[in-house]
C-alpha cells in the first residue's frame, strides 16, 4: 500500500452536508499526489503492452522526475522546517509531517522502480540482444576492448581528487555521479629502513564520472562473420562507473585500491531571486543560477554495499542527515538509461508518425497564412497536427513587407530555435520586434539568458519579465498594415514556443485575427512592457488580474443550471484550495464534473455529499499531456477556454497567465466531440482517481479498448 493510500480519507458514509468543505480530510496532499503521478509513469514501464525501449524510457523519466522532486519539493519543505515555518498544507500537515510521509512514499517507489528495472527490463533487453553487463562478467577480449576505450577516451578526462589536511573535501556538484575510493599505501613503499609499520596508511579520494561521455559504454561485438549472427543488431554495454572502478590503478599508481563505491548527490535548487533589491534582473538570475551549484544536499544515493566508513565520510562532508541517504540495489541514476531508446532497433520503439498539416495550412495552399486566418479562426492539436504553421506564421511575418511589428512571450524555447531565428530575421527586415523572455523559467534560466542576450544584440526589444511574477502565457501578436487598416493577428497556445517539445507534448494552438482578442493582446503587452494598470480585458482571462475572479464566476454560473450543469476541465494540475472547494460546491449543486488532470490533484472525487458528481482521470502515455482546456456547457450555450494556466495558486496569483475563449462554435464542437469525448472514453492509458488519492486503470467495457493518444494519431480531423 502506498503512502498516499494510507492518508486519511473522509468517511464515505457521511450524509450530504455533514462535512464542512474546509475539513482538511477532503483535500489530498500535493506532494503525495505528485508521487502518485510518478507511480502512474512507472506503470507504463511495467506494462508489457508497451514496446521494450519505450518502457526503458519511462524508467529514465521516473528517475529524472524524482531528482527534480527532491531538488524542488523536498528542498522547499526542508527550507520551511529550517526557518521554523509550520504552516499547514492543504490537507492539514506540517512540513515535518509531509517530509516523513514523502520519504516513506519515495522509498516504496524506488523499490518498485528498481524491481521493474532488474526483474523485467534487464531480462527483456537481454532476450532482445541488448545486454547491460557487469564488468566482471566480460571475457578477456571484451575487457581488453573496453579497457582500451578507457585509456584512450575516459582516462584523459578524469581528475582524481585526494582528501587530506592539505586538500579539503571537494565540492560535489548537483546530480553528479562520483566514485568514493579508499586507498592504501603499498607496504614498504613509504616506510623508511627499519620501520616497524606492518601496513600502509589509508587515504580517501573522489573521482567524478564524466557527464559528457556515454554512460553506457559499448562493448565491441565480434564481426558478424565470426559470430554467425543473423537478425537484428545486438548490443552490449557496461556502465561507465564500473569501467572506471576497474581501472583505478591507472589514477593511483603505487597504491592499493581497498574499495570504491559510486554515489550520487541531489542538491536544493529552490534559490530565491532577490528581485526587489536588484537593479538588473538578468544579473540576479545569473547569480541565482550560480549559487544553485552550492546549495545544501537534500539526498545522497549510494550502492547497497557501501561500507559504513565511507558512508560516514560522505555524510559528514556533505552535511547530510542519515535519513537522507538512500542505498540503491543497482546502478545509480537510472535517468542515464535515456541513451538506450535511440538504438537502431525500431521494432522495440513506438512506430514513428509524422504530424500532419491541415489542408488550409498546407504549404501548397494557394493563399498565404494571413489570408487563411482572416477567413476564420483555426485550431491545431499538437503533436498530432504539426507545429510548423506556428513557425510559418512567424517566418511569414518576418519577411512580409506589410508587417509592422511582432510581439511575443518566450518561456522555454529550447536550443536552435526556429522561432527565435524568425524574430532575428524580422529585425533584419526592419520590423519592430518585442520579446518578453522569462528568465525565471526553472532549469531553463541559462538557455533563456543566452537567447535574451542574442536577441538584444540584434536590436530586439527584450523584456525580462515582471518583478514578483513569472510570465507563463503563450502569445504572439503580429501587427499588419492592410487595405482596410491595421489588423492584428494572434497565435495563442497552451504550450511553449518550442519546436522539439511540440512533438512530445499534447498542446493546443489557436490562430485568430478577432478584433477584441487583438485589442486585449495589445493591452496585455502594454501591461508586460510598460506601467499599465489595466484591470479588465474584453475576452482574455488574465492572471493575476482577472483570471481567478472570472473562473469563479463561470463555475458559479454553471451551478445555476443545477443538475443540467456540466463542466469538463483538462489540465496538468489541480491544487488551488479555493478552486477545489468551489468544485465541491458545484458537485453539491448537482453539476456533473469530469476532470482530466495529468499530474497532481488535491481534489478527492466520489465522496458522498461532497464530490459524488466529480470524476478524476489521469492519462499517461506516449506523449506528455500538457494542454489546458476548460469546458462550460452553460445550458447549451457552450464555452471553451484554453491557455497556459492550471488551477494552482502559482498560476492564478503569482504568474502572468491567459486563458483565451474559443469563439468559433464549430471549433468548440470539434474540441468537445473529438478531444474531450475521446479523452473521457480512454480506458487504455487513463487511470481513475479514488477518494483515497490512489488511481486505478479505467475499466474496459464491451465497446473495447480506447487509447486516446493512439486514436488521435490515426484519426485526422
Amino acid at each position: 500500500m502506498t503512502a498516499a493510500a494510507t492518508a486519511p480519507a473522509p468517511n464515505r458514509d457521511s450524509a450530504a452536508g455533514d462535512l464542512s468543505l474546509d475539513d482538511p480530510s477532503l483535500y489530498m496532499n500535493r506532494e503525495l499526489s505528485l508521487l502518485e503521478f510518478q507511480r502512474r509513469v512507472l506503470e507504463e514501464a511495467r506494462d508489457p503492452g508497451n514496446r521494450l525501449l519505450e518502457r526503458v524510457k519511462f524508467v529514465s523519466i521516473v528517475s529524472s522526475n524524482l531528482d527534480e522532486f527532491f531538488m524542488v519539493r523536498v528542498a522547499a519543505m526542508k527550507q520551511k522546517i529550517e526557518k521554523g515555518n509550520q504552516d499547514l498544507s492543504i490537507d492539514g500537515k506540517t512540513p515535518t509531517e509531509q517530509l516523513v510521509a514523502v520519504r516513506v512514499s519515495v522509498d516504496q517507489l524506488m523499490e518498485q522502480l528498481y524491481d521493474c528495472f532488474q526483474t523485467q527490463l534487464l531480462p527483456g533487453l537481454a532476450e532482445n540482444g541488448i545486454v547491460i553487463a557487469d564488468y566482471s562478467s566480460l571475457d578477456e577480449r571484451e575487457r581488453d576492448a573496453v579497457d582500451r576505450y578507457y585509456l584512450e577516451t575516459i582516462f584523459p578526462v578524469l581528475t582524481p581528487l585526494a582528501v587530506d589536511p592539505g586538500r579539503p573535501f571537494p565540492h560535489i556538484s548537483n546530480l553528479s555521479l562520483n566514485l568514493a575510493i579508499v586507498l592504501q599505501d603499498t607496504v614498504g613503499l613509504n616506510q623508511s629502513a627499519g620501520s616497524d609499520q606492518s601496513e600502509g596508511r589509508r587515504h580517501f579520494a573522489r573521482v567524478k564520472v564524466p557527464e559528457a561521455l556515454p554512460q553506457l559504454v559499448t562493448v565491441p561485438a565480434l564481426p558478424a562473420r565470426k559470430r554467425g549472427a543473423k537478425g537484428p543488431q545486438a548490443f552490449k554495454f557496461v556502465w561507465i562507473e564500473q569501467l572506471i572502478a576497474a581501472n583505478l590503478k591507472s589514477l593511483f599508481p603505487g597504491l592499493e585500491i581497498i574499495e570504491s563505491h559510486p554515489f550520487h548527490v541531489t542538491r536544493d535548487a529552490e534559490v530565491a531571486i532577490q528581485e526587489l533589491e536588484s537593479d538588473d534582473l538578468l544579473e540576479s538570475v545569473e547569480e541565482a543560477v550560480w549559487r544553485r551549484r552550492f546549495r545544501q544536499a537534500v539526498r545522497l544515493q549510494t550502492d547497497s554495499t557501501i561500507s559504513d566508513g565511507i558512508l560516514d565520510i560522505l555524510i559528514e562532508n556533505l552535511e547530510i542527515a542519515p535519513d537522507e541517504v538512500s542505498r540503491v540495489p543497482g546502478p545509480l541514476d537510472l535517468s542515464r538509461l535515456r541513451q538506450l531508446p535511440s538504438l537502431d532497433r525500431p521494432e522495440l520503439r513506438d512506430e514513428p508518425f509524422e504530424p500532419w498539416v491541415p489542408p488550409h495550412f498546407s504549404a501548397h495552399a494557394e493563399e498565404d497564412i494571413f489570408t487563411v486566418v482572416r477567413a476564420g479562426d483555426r485550431a491545431l492539436h499538437h503533436p498530432y497536427e504539426s507545429f510548423q504553421p506556428v513557425i510559418d506564421l512567424l517566418q511569414k511575418a518576418a519577411h512580409d513587407p506589410d508587417v509592422l511589428a511582432i510581439k511575443m512571450t518566450l518561456y522555454r524555447v529550447g536550443r536552435n530555435s526556429p522561432i527565435v531565428q524568425a524574430l532575428l530575421e524580422a529585425i533584419e527586415n526592419g520590423k519592430q520586434v518585442s520579446a518578453l523572455v522569462e528568465l525565471k523559467a526553472r532549469f531553463d534560466e541559462e538557455s533563456n539568458i543566452e537567447w535574451a542576450r542574442a536577441l538584444e544584440r540584434e536590436g530586439v526589444h527584450v523584456v525580462y519579465g515582471l518583478v514578483g511574477l513569472k510570465v507563463h502565457c503563450k502569445i504572439a501578436l503580429i501587427v499588419r498594415r492592410e487595405q482596410d487598416g491595421i489588423r492584428r493577428y494572434l497565435h495563442l497556445g497552451t504550450g511553449n514556443y518550442n519546436a522539439t517539445t511540440a512533438r512530445l507534448y499534447t498542446d493546443l494552438s489557436l490562430f485568430t485575427c478577432n478584433a477584441d482578442l487583438g485589442a486585449d493582446a495589445t493591452d496585455l503587452f502594454n501591461y508586460l512592457t510598460g506601467y499599465s494598470r489595466k484591470s479588465d480585458f474584453r475576452k482574455l482571462l488574465v492572471a493575476p488580474v482577472t483570471l481567478r475572479k472570472r473562473m469563479t464566476a463561470l463555475i458559479r454560473r454553471e451551478m445555476e443550471h443545477g443538475s443540467r450543469g456540466r463542466l469538463i476541465f483538462k489540465m496538468n494540475a489541480l491544487e488551488d484550495r479555493a478552486m477545489v472547494k468551489l468544485l465541491y460546491e458545484a458537485s453539491r449543486a448537482g453539476v456533473r464534473i469530469d476532470l482530466i488532470v495529468r499530474g497532481l490533484c488535491c481534489l478527492r472525487p466520489g465522496i458522498p455529499g461532497v464530490s459524488e458528481n466529480i470524476t478524476v482521470r489521469s492519462i499517461v502515455g506516449r506523449f506528455l499531456e500538457h494542454s489546458r482546456l476548460y469546458y462550460f456547457e452553460n445550458g447549451g450555450n457552450e464555452e471553451i477556454y484554453m491557455g497556459s494556466a492550471d488551477l494552482m495558486p502559482r498560476n492564478l496569483d503569482r504568474r502572468v497567465e491567459i486563458l483565451f475563449p474559443v469563439l468559433d462554435p464549430a471549433i468548440v464542437r470539434g474540441l468537445r466531440d473529438s478531444l474531450l469525448k475521446t479523452c473521457l472514453e480512454d480506458n487504455s492509458k487513463a487511470r481513475i482517481g479514488k477518494p483515497e488519492g490512489t488511481y486505478e486503470f479505467a475499466p474496459i467495457d464491451g465497446a473495447g479498448s480506447v487509447d486516446s493518444q493512439a486514436w488521435f494519431i490515426h484519426h485526422r480531423a
